[in-house]
């Protein structure tokens, strides 16, 4: 019995240094993928101001051109 509760223990034991590991890395890789959602995030807030202007630009053309015909 003390022998089958020793293994269990050193399991036991085994199991927490992994699941701190574990938790260690998944908080790493949190941290890494808030990051690229920020940056994701800004890079599509740039794109739609850029693209914005861009459609305003080509409706102007658009209707100079049509205008010309």
């Amino acid at each position: 019995m003390e022998r089958l509760n020793s293994k269990l223990y050193l399991q036991n034991c085994y199991i927490i240094k992994e699941n701190e590991r574990l938790r260690k890395k998944a908080q790493i890789l949190n941290q890494e993928n808030q990051e690229l959602l920020f940056e994701l995030k800004q890079k599509l807030s740039n794109g739609s101001s850029n693209q914005g202007s861009n459609n305003n630009n080509n409706l102007s053309s658009s209707s100079s051109s049509a205008s010309g015909h």
